[in-house]
């Protein structure tokens, strides 16, 4: 059996929606169920950020994961596919009318994603106070608790709405499929088979 660690939401149902075109049969959590069995493969519902936990501590054989939760996690996973889907963008946003002053000693950036957020302007050799919030992220320059954040979108329109703008994209997001390094080696020619399935079907849809 190969355990599937999935994300809530959108990018469950689309995964799921590929196992069905691949398999031929129905891939449907029953109601508030968190676990799926079907034939050989076993289904986890669980947060987008605790996914590449599940693998990494091998309680899940693979995972669909976005980018920028491998990125800012840096989890020792093997990425298998870039599956396409849950597309989005990890930006740095600043109120709108007004510009990041670079010539500050220190600017404050307000994110989830620290490590990102950390290695970005580190190349840049721009010294940042990093403050982490876990939501609302959008608030923070509102109220002066930041110059700027970094941050995930999908449309940008959020932001607009706070009256706030994209000064720069950092990254380019989508949901990836990934390994835990053991699971890989003892159910190789099944993961890869599945990699091979998906990989097909993608190259269908595009």
């Amino acid at each position: 059996m190969i355990t599937v660690a999935l994300p809530k939401g959108r990018i469950a149902e689309e995964t799921l929606d590929r196992f069905e075109k691949i398999f031929g049969e129905r891939f449907v959590f029953e109601d508030r169920k968190l676990i799926l069995e079907r034939g050989e493969f076993k289904f986890l519902l669980v947060r987008n950020q605790d996914v590449p936990t599940y693998v990494l501590h091998q309680a899940a054989d693979i995972g669909i994961v976005g980018l920028d939760v491998l990125e800012e996690q840096e989890s020792d996973l093997i990425r298998l596919l870039d599956l396409g889907i849950g597309r989005c963008k990890v930006v740095i946003g600043s109120p709108m009318g007004s510009e990041i002053d670079h010539s500050k000693p220190q600017i404050k950036i307000a994110t989830k994603m620290t490590n990102i957020a950390k290695k970005h302007f580190a190349k840049q050799a721009l010294a940042v106070d990093l403050i982490k919030l876990y939501g609302s992220i959008e608030l923070a320059p509102l109220v002066g608790l930041a110059d700027a954040i970094v941050d995930i979108v999908e449309t940008g329109t959020t932001m607009k709405q706070n009256h706030l703008k994209i000064d720069e994209v950092i990254m380019e997001s989508s949901a990836y499929m990934v390994a835990n390094r053991n699971s890989f080696y003892e159910k190789k020619d099944k993961i890869l088979e599945l990699q091979r399935q998906f990989s097909k079907l993608k190259e269908v849809r595009e």
